[in-house]
C-alpha cells in the first residue's frame, strides 16, 4: 500500500443520485463492415430527457454510432442535442461499452427488447452548455445504464457525487 492509497477512502459504493431517464427513438440500423469490426450507426429520431433537474426533448438528427470489434465489444460514440423544457439548448455526448449475448443481435433483429439483466451498457454522459441555468451540468460526472431495443435506446443516467 502506497501511502496515497493509505489516506483514500475505500468505497463499497459510489454516491450517487438519479439525473434523469433519457429515451432516444432510433432510425433502423445502417452496418457497415469494415477492417476493424462492424460499425452500427443509429440516427436518432428524437426523444425525451426527464427526470428531477433535467427535462426536455431530444431533438432528431444526432445519432449514436457503434463499433464492435473482434473481442465482441461494442464501443458507443453518441452525439445529439436535448432542447430543455424551458427552451435551452444542450449538447449531450456519451462513450461507453456495451455487450450483449451471442444471440443479442439476432434477438434485437426479430423485435426484441434486451433486458438490463442480459446486457452490459455502460456509459459516461458528458452534457454541455453555457446558460447559467444549466452550466452545472458541465461540472459533473455521470454514468448510465442502459436497455437496448431494435429502435430506441434507454439511459438511465446518475450523477456522482
Amino acid at each position: 500500500m502506497t501511502a496515497a492509497s493509505g489516506r483514500l477512502p475505500m468505497l463499497t459504493d459510489l454516491p450517487a443520485e438519479h439525473l434523469c431517464d433519457i429515451s432516444v427513438d432510433l432510425q433502423p440500423a445502417q452496418l457497415i463492415s469494415t477492417p476493424l469490426g462492424t460499425r452500427m450507426t443509429f440516427i436518432a429520431a428524437g426523444g425525451r430527457v426527464s427526470g428531477p433537474r433535467l427535462r426536455g426533448t431530444l431533438l432528431p438528427g444526432g445519432g449514436d454510432w457503434l463499433l464492435i470489434g473482434a473481442d465482441g465489444v461494442g464501443r458507443v460514440d453518441v452525439r445529439a442535442t436535448i432542447r430543455t423544457d424551458d427552451g435551452v439548448l444542450v449538447h449531450f455526448t456519451s462513450r461507453g461499452v456495451v455487450t450483449v449475448p451471442a444471440d443479442g443481435l439476432d434477438r434485437l433483429g426479430a423485435g426484441e427488447t434486451l433486458p438490463f439483466a442480459d446486457t452490459h451498457v455502460r456509459t459516461t454522459p458528458v452534457f454541455d452548455t453555457a446558460d447559467p441555468r444549466y452550466r452545472w451540468l458541465a461540472g459533473l460526472v455521470a454514468v448510465g445504464y442502459n436497455v437496448l431495443s431494435p429502435d430506441r435506446v434507454d439511459y438511465r443516467v446518475y450523477r456522482l457525487r
